[in-house]
């Protein structure tokens, strides 16, 4: 992208605006270096990063960027072999924290998906060892602090204790020779404590001379008493120092060791950082996500200068490169026609740097190798060029490299000499970039253009509306409406006499005047057309509110009479339960008598039969049969495997006597059984042995849904595998499981679960109306 378009639309104040967001020197780095790419994939995925980071921003307000430095000149040195200062392993230290806060941050998020920020966070190596070796050196304020080793500790107490009697010393002396002294103080001359002792008392104090006042009358002396205690004292603070170079030394080799990873850290938090950058940019613009292509094709909807403040902006809505590929906006000057160029300029240089753009939701923009623009006054008095020149210099080189993936901005086209070549010369040039298929946007108050539009295959007029009431410019443009002039009306409003007017029009041309009409007529029109859309919008507001409530009050309704089925299966389930009770003591009575008395098999059939059609069916049941009609519709021929409903047993057909009856083994057994009692199960195949019966136990009367919530894991485990076993024999088609949302780890253990056990199909997230992800619905071989 050539750096004059980037001056011309003034992308150097978006990029001013992007860097007051950025949180770190990292990030003020990448804002820098931003330059527009032409590379639709790019883009795509600078776009695809700035939303994810939006997202966030809109859920959590903010996230945690603090703490985070440019460690990378650091690094550098500590390869080299160089020692570090305390505070450069404080920001070393700062930046590995800030690199987990962020990263715990993305990871517990839940919702909603964020692939790109999530491998973005992977990369990040804590590097826990290195901060808390940094950490137990040095203290907040960048100083070494004395458990940095134990040798220094022992120092740094040496020190302390020979300052202690230095002091006493001195306070001694300032006590019992205070006439001697100018001042009663004790300071320090070139690291050693001196007096403050007075001309002419200098034999009676003797000692080391360090330094004297500006008039003389002072000196500052080292009592030779204290000579040996300052010397202990420095000796002191040189080993000090000597001791903390070499902790820092160990520190900056540690940091050395660990280099790649901060390097890498480093720059994941700066990538991080920029995404986050843009994204307050565009909350603070109000903006959207734009949808990018390569196609050429402009759709703005209420779009809005991104340099002017909303009191000062009129959204406009911009459409190009699909009716047509050029808009010629014509219209008098102060209209806001540059205002509108400058903005779809400056839109797609932001929308190609991954920037959204201030615009409604289901914007489009396109991404071009090259935009091009002539706008403002260029006169340039070094080179001697006229305005017009200097336009005409600056669209030659245009016209040297326009193509079909170029936008082309031209303002004032043709201006700056004689009217009728000028006009003559910018529909030429306008023919000549559309004929090379560029996406072009031009503006001019020729009136000689306002038919271009309608002569001119892909191109159409537009103008920028005024108010004849207050006469000022409304700012709206007008997409199929060429401007007109408003002289007439103008003067009129002025208190110009009419007759006076009525002259002026008499010396217009009858084309003008009907170019003008129509003009009228179709302002006339739109405004006609932009009424009625409101009043549909309003219409359709309304509409949509009666939706929403009608959609609520049925789901209340249907919460409702879920409920209510509940409590009446519930009280149902119960009177079963306690029938069943009863009825296993006598089956249990009638096995006895069965091994007594000799009563054959298909007796026994018959019996059990004839109990379990006395069972009551509830609702759910019957709507889990219903949900099988595919199966029980199934032509049925010898050799298929089927079950029998009634029984719960399975088997094979052996013949079919008639339409709705048939013979079937089951085990050892041949048993007439009706159609409407059977289910297929699966194709004939050669019969090479017996199949064995499934028979449900006692306890397979289980709910439909299994609340694993507080259960510790490996206990929630062993009760969803007992009760997938209990779900099978009990023959239902699909069950949930309620697992809760919280840290995902249980989520994650019925996944995982549900991936290898051979009865489960295929299985899913709850959908919005059965829990969400804090269920999984399973679905049961």
């Amino acid at each position: 992208m050539n750096g004059r378009i980037l001056r011309v639309l003034e992308y150097d104040k978006i990029l001013e605006m992007l860097e007051e967001k950025a949180a770190s020197s990292l990030g003020k780095v990448r804002v820098k270096q931003l330059k527009p790419s032409t590379d639709l994939e790019e883009v795509i995925q600078l776009q695809n990063e700035t939303d994810e980071a939006a997202q966030i921003i809109r859920l959590k307000g903010n996230v945690p960027l603090g703490g985070i430095f440019d460690i990378r000149p650091s690094l550098k040195r500590t390869t080299i072999g160089g020692t570090l200062s305390a505070l450069e392993c404080l920001d070393i230290a700062s930046t590995i924290y800030g690199g987990k806060q962020i990263k715990r941050f993305i990871q517990d998020m839940e919702e909603p998906e964020l692939p790109l920020l999530r491998e973005l966070v992977d990369r990040i190596v804590p590097l826990n060892e290195l901060e808390r070796e940094i950490r137990s050196c040095i203290d907040d304020h960048g100083h070494v602090m004395d458990g940095a080793s134990d040798r220094l500790r022992s120092i740094r107490t040496s020190i302390r204790t020979n300052e202690s009697r230095v002091r006493d010393k001195m306070d001694s002396y300032t006590k019992s020779k205070s006439k001697m002294l100018s001042d009663a103080i004790v300071t320090i001359r070139n690291e050693r404590y001196v007096l403050p002792v007075k001309q002419e008392y200098r034999g009676a104090i003797g000692g080391i001379v360090h330094d004297q006042s500006s008039s003389g009358a002072t000196l500052f002396i080292e009592p030779q008493a204290i000579v040996d205690l300052n010397n202990s004292l420095q000796e002191a603070r040189v080993q000090e120092k000597h001791e903390v170079d070499r902790i820092l030394n160990e520190l900056s080799q540690a940091i050395a060791a660990d280099e790649a990873f901060l390097r890498e850290n480093v720059e994941v938090l700066g990538q991080i950082d920029f995404m986050f950058s843009r994204a307050k940019l565009g909350q603070q613009m109000k903006a959207s996500m734009p949808t990018m292509n390569d196609k050429g094709i402009i759709k703005m909807t209420q779009a809005r200068h991104p340099l002017l403040t909303d009191e000062e902006v009129v959204p406009n809505d911009v459409e190009l490169g699909e009716s047509f590929t050029s808009i010629v906006i014509t219209g008098p000057n102060t209209g806001g026609k540059t205002v509108t160029l400058k903005m779809v300029g400056l839109c797609t240089l932001m929308a190609q740097s991954g920037l959204q753009i201030p615009a409604l939701d289901g914007c489009e923009l396109a991404v071009f190798e090259e935009v091009f623009a002539d706008i403002g006054d260029e006169q340039s008095i070094e080179q001697s060029l006229s305005t017009f020149s200097s336009h005409m210099t600056n669209i030659v080189d245009i016209l040297k490299k326009v193509n079909d993936r170029t936008l082309v901005l031209f303002d004032e086209l043709g201006a700056g000499t004689d009217p009728q070549e000028g006009a003559a010369l910018a529909m030429s040039i306008l023919d000549e970039v559309v004929q090379r298929n560029a996406r072009v946007i031009a503006t001019t108050h020729y009136p000689e253009l306002k038919a271009y539009g309608y002569n001119r295959e892909g191109v159409i007029n537009a103008s920028v509306e005024f108010d004849i009431k207050t006469l000022k410019p409304t700012y709206r443009l007008l997409i199929g409406v060429p401007g007109r002039s408003n002289a007439f009306e103008i003067s009129r409003r002025l208190g110009l006499e009419e007759h006076v007017i009525e002259t002026a029009k008499s010396h217009v041309g009858v084309d003008s005047k009907s170019v003008e009409t129509m003009i009228a007529s179709l302002e006339a029109s739109k405004r006609g057309a932009d009424e009625d859309y409101e009043e549909a919008e309003e219409i359709l507001h309304q509409a949509q509110q009666l939706y929403d409530q009608l959609t609520d009050k049925w789901k209340q309704f249907e919460d409702k009479r879920e409920k209510l089925y509940e409590r009446a299966e519930e009280k149902a389930q119960k009177a079963i339960d306690k029938a069943r009770e009863e009825a296993e003591l006598i089956v249990s009575e009638l096995r006895k008598m069965k091994s007594q008395s000799g009563l054959k098999e298909h007796e026994w059939i018959e019996a059990r039969k004839m109990f379990d059609e006395a069972t009551p069916e509830l609702k759910k049941k019957q709507k889990e049969e219903t949900a099988k009609p595919n199966k029980a519709a199934r032509e049925l021929k010898a050799g298929d495997e089927v079950k029998h409903l009634t029984l719960n047993q399975t088997g094979t057909i052996l013949e079919k006597i008639s339409d709705k009856e048939f013979q079937v083994q089951f085990g050892i057994m041949k048993v007439k059984a009706k159609r409407k009692d059977l289910e297929f199960v699966k194709s004939s195949q050669p019969l090479k042995e017996k199949p064995m019966a499934t028979v449900k136990g006692k306890d397979f009367h289980v709910k439909t849904e299994l609340d694993l919530r507080g259960e510790r894991y490996e206990e929630a485990l062993n009760r969803l595998e007992k009760y997938i076993d209990d779900a099978v024999l009990a023959g239902y088609p699909r069950v949930s499981i309620i697992h809760g949302k919280g840290t995902g780890a249980l989520r994650t253990g019925v996944k995982q679960f549900a991936d290898r056990h051979p009865s489960i199909s295929s299985q899913r997230a709850g959908g919005m109306n059965e829990g969400g992800s804090g269920v999984t619905i399973l679905e049961l071989k």
